[in-house]
């Protein structure tokens, strides 16, 4: 989803640029409080690189895939999976989070996809539940496309993340609420800047 696409959908003006306009616009549209969507679209944004990727990329070298999947592949297998991003989802994400084997293609299909990547078919099934939209099991790009922030805006209900937002826009709840979402403290002063600048649009 561009930030165009999400202006049209909030009712914004449709100019690409997440300024004091599309904020005010998005918080009533998603009913935040200006520190909710500080620290919410603070995060949202690191993890798409500044709402450039709403999808996965699985496109790694051989070398890549014994650094980041090591448990996955030897110097044999990364070699044949290499640079085959379909063949990679399926063996990484097989039999995990509710997939399939790996020759099911559901580690493919279920691939992270939204503002914080959601994973898997027991996750995709949960978000489709809470949303009301059962099609998204049939087409789970909608979850890259038109519901890239309610994906997003469902990791933090369900992880009770909002609470950590009320307590201001501070470096004690950013750095407690970077370690939810990104499960340690990578991108810290890069999330934080995004954060405080997302705040002073609607301050």
């Amino acid at each position: 989803m561009s930030i165009k696409a999400l202006q049209t959908k909030i009712g914004a003006t449709s100019d690409g640029v997440f300024g004091p306009g599309t904020m005010k616009a998005a918080m009533v549209f998603y009913k935040l409080s200006a520190v909710r969507a500080a620290h919410f679209f603070g995060q949202t944004s690191h993890e798409t690189g500044e709402f450039k990727t709403f999808s996965e990329n699985l496109n790694y070298s051989a070398a890549g895939l014994k650094k980041i999947f090591k448990k996955y592949f030897n110097d044999l297998t990364a070699l044949a999976y290499a640079r085959n991003p379909e063949k990679i989802a399926n063996k990484v994400y097989g039999n995990r989070m509710g997939n399939g084997v790996e020759a099911s293609g559901d580690g493919w299909k279920f691939r992270g996809r939204g503002a914080l990547q959601l994973t898997g078919r027991s996750n995709y099934e949960a978000f489709a539940k809470y949303l009301g939209k059962p099609e998204i099991m049939d087409k789970p790009e909608m979850v890259a496309d038109e519901y890239a922030f309610e994906s997003a805006m469902f990791f933090f209900d369900k992880n009770k993340l909002w609470d950590i937002c009320d307590k201001g826009v501070n470096d004690a709840a950013m750095l407690k609420l970077t370690k939810r979402v990104n499960g340690g403290t990578n991108g810290l002063e890069h999330r934080k800047a995004l954060t405080i600048k997302y705040y002073n649009l609607i301050k």
